[in-house]
C-alpha cells in the first residue's frame, strides 16, 4: 500500500539519531506520501536534525523548540503550520529527567528533579497540543501521538523518576482524547519495548534487561525501531479513524505476560 498519508503535513518533535524512534516515525510517514517539519532542541543538536532533514522528501522545516519555552511551542508549531500549510499529525518524542534521578533509591529522587521530568516529559504534550489544535480544527481534525514505555504500568528499576513521567504521560493522553476529541482529533501513545537507542543508553542495566524481556516475550524477540515507526504511520492514517485514547503496546507481548 502505498500513499496511506499522501499529502499529511506532520510536525515530529524530538528527533535526535537516525536511531531515534521519532525518526522511525518521520521516515515511514515520508515513504508513505507525508510532508514532514522537524524540531531541534539547541544548537548542539541542530546540526544533526538538519542533517536528516536532508533525507527526506522535499524541503522540510527545521525549526528551533525548547518545550519548556511556552512562547517558543507556539511559534515554532505556528512556523510549521505555515511552511506545510497546516498540521495534521503531531509527533512528541520528548522525555528528558536527571541522570541522579533515575538511579539509586527511589526516595532520594530530588523535588525539582521530579517537577523537570514532568514538565519536559509528560506537560509538554499539553503544551504542544494547544499549540497544534487551532490548525488541526482548522481542517477537520487530526492525530497526536506519543511515546510511553511499560514503566508507566510497572516499576522498573533503573527507571525510577520516568516511569512516573510516562504514567503522568499516558493519562494526558487520554484527557486530551476527550478534550479534543469534537474536533476529530485524536489523542494516543505507543508503548514501545526496549529498543538499544543512545537514549536507552543512559538507563542503568538496559543490555540487559533487553536481553531478559525478548526471551520472556510472547514472540521470544526484540522489536525494531522500523516497527514502531509503522504503528506511528498507522496512527497518522485513516486506518486508525477511530481509535483515541489508547496506548498501543509494541513489545512483541511483553505487557500482557506475568512474569
Amino acid at each position: 500500500m502505498s500513499g496511506l498519508v499522501e499529502g499529511t503535513r506532520a510536525l515530529v518533535v524530538g528527533v535526535a539519531n537516525k536511531r531515534s524512534i521519532a525518526w522511525s516515525i518521520a521516515k515511514a510517514l515520508d515513504e508513505q506520501g507525508a510532508r514532514i517539519a522537524l524540531t531541534y532542541q539547541n544548537e548542539r543538536t541542530e546540526r544533526d536534525v538538519r542533517k536528516l532533514a536532508g533525507e527526506l522528501t522535499g524541503d522540510v522545516p527545521v525549526l528551533p523548540l525548547d518545550v519548556q519555552d511556552d512562547a517558543q511551542v507556539t511559534e515554532s508549531v505556528d512556523a510549521a503550520a505555515a511552511a506545510l500549510g497546516g498540521i495534521d499529525v503531531l509527533v512528541h518524542a520528548v522525555a528528558f529527567a536527571r541522570p541522579d534521578d533515575l538511579t539509586g533509591k527511589f526516595t532520594q529522587i530530588s523535588r525539582d528533579g521530579f517537577a523537570l521530568a514532568m514538565d519536559v516529559s509528560a506537560y509538554s504534550l499539553i503544551a504542544l497540543a494547544r499549540a497544534a489544535e487551532p490548525h488541526m480544527r482548522a481542517t477537520g481534525g487530526g492525530s497526536i501521538m506519543a511515546l510511553s514505555y511499560v514503566a508507566a504500568e510497572r516499576a522498573v528499576p533503573g527507571y525510577n523518576v520516568m516511569g512516573i513521567a510516562k504514567a503522568a504521560l499516558e493519562c494526558i493522553v487520554r484527557y486530551l482524547a476527550w478534550d479534543l476529541g469534537d474536533a476529530g482529533i485524536r489523542v494516543n501513545a505507543i508503548s514501545a519495548g526496549p529498543i538499544r537507542t543512545l537514549a536507552a543508553r543512559g538507563i542503568p542495566g538496559f543490555s540487559e534487561m533487553a536481553d531478559t524481556i525478548a526471551s520472556r516475550t510472547p514472540l521470544r524477540r526484540e522489536i525494531t525501531v522500523d516497527e514502531v515507526g509503522a504503528t506511528g504511520l498507522y496512527l497518522a492514517s485513516p486506518l486508525s479513524a477511530a481509535v483515541t485514547g489508547e496506548t498501543l503496546h509494541v513489545d512483541a507481548g511483553y505487557h500482557g505476560m506475568g512474569m
